[in-house]
C-alpha cells in the first residue's frame, strides 16, 4: 500500500512547483524583453554610426573617385572605434568598394536584398543575411555635392556578437533564477513546516473531522453554549443557545455580530469590568430568560482569545431543585417523625407497664395538642403547601436540634411577589432558616429561639429571621452576601446568602442586617410585591 504525502510535503512541493514555473515564466519573459531591447539598441547604434560616416565628406569623394585605398584610409580609425561587426562601403551600383572584415570582396556585389531604399535616399535598419552570416544592419546614402546618391554605408552586428550578448545576460538572469529559486526553497519549507505547527501537526482531514465533531457536540450540549473572540463578535452558537433565547436567524447569520446585539444581559454580563473575570453558576437576564450562565476566558500564550459563555434555564433548574428539596423534605421529615415516634413509643410504653394511665392518656392528648396546634397555625397563615410543608420540615429539624423555630404571630403570606417564583421565595426563606440555626447552635445551651416573621399586608413582602447567635463579624459584613463568604470557618459554604441576595436583587428588593439584642443578627427583606 502507497504511503500517502504528509500535507506539509504537499504544500511544500506545490509552493516549489509553482515558484519554478513563475520564475521561468518571469525568466522567459525578462529574456524576452532584454532581447528585443538589445536589438533595437544595436539598430539605433548602426544607423547613428553609418549616418555619421556618410556624411564624411572625403568618403564622399573618395566614393565618387572609386579610390578604395583612400576609402580604407578613412575608415581605419573609425573601424578601430566601432564595436560593430563590420563596416562596409558600397558604390551606386551597390558593389562592394571596401569591407572591414574581408578586403578581397572589392567589386562584388552586396547582398541581402536591401539595397534599393538605400539607392533612393532612405536610411534603413534590417536583419538579413549578407556575405558573411546573419546580421542586424543599418545602411545609409552618400550622396555628392548635388545630393545624388553615389554609394551605400552599412554598419551591422552579426547574430553570433548579438547571441554572445545575450548569452552573457541569459546567465545571469538564470543565476539570479536558481537562486531565488533556492531561497523559496528554504522559504516553503519554513512556511509548510509552520502551518503545520499552527495545525497541531495535524493532517487537513483530521482538522476537518474535528470541526464536525466539534459542531456535533456543540448540538448535542442541552446547555446553551455560544463563543465570542476578543472583540465580542460571535464565533459560534448552537442550536440549544438560540433556542433558549428564542432567536430565529440560522446560527450563520449570526456569525460575525456584536454579541450585545444579539443578547441584552441583566445584569450587564458582557461589560468590560464583567469579562476581565471567568464566573460560575451566575443568575441573570439574557432576552428576558432568566438562566444561570456561566463565563471562561479563552487564553493562549498567555494572551485573550475570546470567551465562551454556556447558559441554561433557570426554570429547568429550579424544577430540578424543587423536586430535589422535596425529596429531601420528605426524607428529613420521616426521619424525624421516626425518632419522634420511637421516643413517644418508649414514654408511653413505660407509662402503660408501670400501670399509670391517667399520665399515659394525658401525655398522649398533649402530644396531639401540640403537633396539631403548629400544623393549623402554618395551614391557616401560608397560602402555599409547598411552603408549608417547608416551614414544618424546618421546625421539626430545628426542634431535633434543640432550638425552637418561633413563628410571630402576624404571619402571613397570601400570595407570591410577581417577581419570585415558589421555588425562589422558598431557597430565600430556607436559607436563611437554616443559617439563624447554624449560628445558635454555635453558642452555649440552653439555646434562645430562632424568630421568623412573614407578612405580605402592605405592598412588600416582608420577611424577618432573628437568631441570637455570635452576630455578623464588621469585617464581613459588607461582603457577606458575595460568594464564598461565609461566617463558617470550615466547609464549603458562601453560596446560600449569595443566592438569597441574587433573588432578592432580581426581585427588586432589598436586605437589611442588624445587630439582635442582647446577641445574635436579625436578617430583613423587603420584596415589592408588583
Amino acid at each position: 500500500m502507497r504511503r500517502k504525502l504528509s500535507f506539509q510535503i504537499k504544500l511544500f512541493l506545490c509552493l516549489v512547483a509553482f515558484s519554478c514555473l513563475l520564475l521561468t515564466l518571469i525568466g522567459a519573459y525578462t529574456y524576452y524583453q532584454l532581447d528585443a531591447q538589445l536589438h533595437r539598441d544595436l539598430g539605433a547604434r548602426a544607423q547613428v554610426q553609418a549616418r555619421e560616416i556618410a556624411l564624411i565628406p572625403s568618403l564622399s569623394q573618395a566614393v565618387q573617385r572609386q579610390d578604395p585605398h583612400a576609402i580604407a584610409a578613412l575608415l581605419k580609425k573609425i573601424r578601430a572605434s566601432s564595436d560593430a561587426s563590420y563596416i562596409v562601403i558600397g558604390d551606386r551600383h551597390a558593389r562592394h568598394l571596401y569591407h572591414s572584415e574581408y578586403p578581397g570582396r572589392y567589386g562584388t556585389a552586396m547582398v541581402g536584398g536591401d539595397n534599393k531604399e538605400v539607392l533612393e535616399g532612405k536610411s534603413i535598419i534590417s536583419i538579413r543575411k549578407g556575405g558573411i552570416g546573419i546580421s542586424l544592419r543599418s545602411k545609409a546614402p552618400i550622396v555628392d555635392d548635388n545630393n545624388q546618391v553615389i554609394g551605400i554605408v552599412s554598419v551591422g552586428y552579426l547574430k553570433s556578437h548579438i547571441d554572445n550578448l545575450n548569452a552573457r545576460t541569459l546567465t545571469q538572469i538564470i543565476g539570479s533564477i536558481i537562486l531565488l529559486l533556492i531561497a523559496l526553497f528554504i522559504f516553503s519549507w519554513l512556511l509548510s513546516k509552520n502551518l503545520k505547527r499552527q495545525m497541531f501537526w495535524l493532517e487537513p482531514q483530521d482538522i476537518a473531522l474535528l470541526v464536525r465533531q466539534q459542531k456535533a457536540l456543540l448540538e448535542a450540549i442541552y446547555e446553551g453554549v455560544i463563543a465570542i473572540d476578543p472583540q465580542q463578535k460571535i464565533i459560534t452558537i448552537n442550536h440549544a443557545a438560540r433556542e433558549l433565547l428564542d432567536l430565529r436567524q440560522p446560527a450563520g447569520s449570526l456569525m460575525g455580530r456584536d454579541i450585545a446585539e444579539v443578547i441584552q444581559a441583566q445584569p450587564d454580563f458582557f461589560s468590560p469590568a464583567q469579562l476581565a473575570q471567568d464566573c460560575h453558576d451566575e443568575v441573570c437576564r439574557f432576552n428576558h430568560v432568566r438562566v444561570i450562565a456561566n463565563r471562561v476566558r479563552i487564553m493562549q500564550d498567555d494572551r485573550l482569545q475570546g470567551w465562551v459563555i454556556s447558559f441554561r434555564d433557570k426554570n429547568d433548574i429550579n424544577t430540578l431543585s424543587s423536586q430535589l428539596s422535596q425529596v429531601k423534605r420528605y426524607a428529613d421529615s420521616l426521619r424525624i417523625m421516626r425518632h419522634e415516634q420511637l421516643n413517644w413509643t418508649a414514654t408511653l410504653a413505660g407509662l402503660l407497664h408501670m400501670q399509670r394511665y391517667d399520665e399515659a392518656i394525658r401525655y398522649v392528648e398533649a402530644q396531639s395538642e401540640g403537633a396539631q396546634e403548629i400544623l393549623d397555625f402554618i395551614s391557616q397563615r401560608f397560602s402555599s403547601a409547598a411552603l408549608c410543608g417547608l416551614l414544618l420540615g424546618k421546625y421539626a429539624g430545628a426542634r431535633e436540634k434543640g432550638v425552637e423555630l418561633r413563628f410571630d404571630p402576624a404571619c402571613q403570606l397570601r400570595q407570591i411577589p410577581a417577581a419570585l417564583n415558589e421555588t425562589e421565595l422558598m431557597s430565600i426563606i430556607g436559607n436563611l432558616l437554616d443559617n439563624a440555626v447554624e449560628a445558635t447552635l454555635h453558642c452555649a445551651a440552653p439555646h434562645d429561639a430562632v424568630e421568623l416573621y412573614i407578612n405580605d399586608n402592605g405592598n412588600e413582602l416582608v420577611i424577618e429571621v432573628a437568631d441570637h447567635g455570635s452576630g455578623i463579624a464588621a469585617q464581613i459584613r459588607e461582603t457577606l452576601f458575595d460568594q464564598g463568604v461565609s461566617t463558617k470557618p470550615h466547609g464549603d459554604h458562601g453560596i446560600g446568602l449569595h443566592l438569597v441576595a441574587s433573588y432578592v436583587a432580581q426581585a427588586h428588593g432589598s436586605i437589611e442586617v442588624s445587630d439582635n439584642e442582647p446577641h445574635g443578627a436579625i436578617f430583613s427583606l423587603f420584596i415589592p410585591k408588583h
